[in-house]
């Protein structure tokens, strides 16, 4: 099973991403990983994540957008890193299954399901520690070709990420 930390710096570009940047104090600073596994086929996108009670929204419990972002920056990351494509979100559904409470440790995890023409469809699941569900969705995002990613993110992707994207 392989690893690797996807960073946003290793695309060229600055973030300030509220859920995945580390240098935004004011954001979540989750760390997110692929996930593959060639034995069994397994690849996700990971991030395990235990917030503070700032981002609470009902006393002990995580805002239920806090808990939403955190799944659909999951699938975002899965779009790029399985899906080997970036994408933006077109349509999400949620279920909270039970709080997501603050102090607590949880993992989240997005795959991608299904890739047609210019539609990936992904889902998410936050589990706690004993693998009881807490939150999950599904979501289709637009893939973008290489000139709309640049032009958003208004840099030069540069070889070695062009690449990867082509996979």
């Amino acid at each position: 099973m392989t690893l690797v930390r996807l960073h946003n710096d290793d695309w060229g570009y600055e973030s300030n991403c509220f859920v995945c940047e580390e240098r935004n104090e004011g954001g979540l600073r989750l760390r997110f990983f692929h996930e593959h596994d060639p034995a069994t086929g397994r690849d996700v996108v990971v991030a395990e994540f235990s917030l503070p009670d700032r981002f609470s929204g009902a006393p002990t419990m995580v805002h239920g957008g806090v808990t939403l972002a955190i799944l659909d920056e999951a699938m975002a990351w899965a779009c790029i890193a399985v899906g080997h494509r970036w994408a933006v979100t077109t349509e999400t559904s949620t279920r909270f299954d039970r709080p997501v409470r603050v102090g607590s440790h949880y993992r989240v995890e997005a795959e991608v399901v299904d890739h047609v023409d210019a539609t990936m469809r992904t889902a998410a699941t936050i589990v706690d520690r004993r693998g009881g569900v807490r939150a999950e969705a599904a979501a289709s995002f637009t893939t973008l070709g290489e000139a709309q990613a640049v032009r958003l993110a208004g840099v030069d992707l540069g070889d070695e990420h062009r690449a990867y994207l082509d996979r």
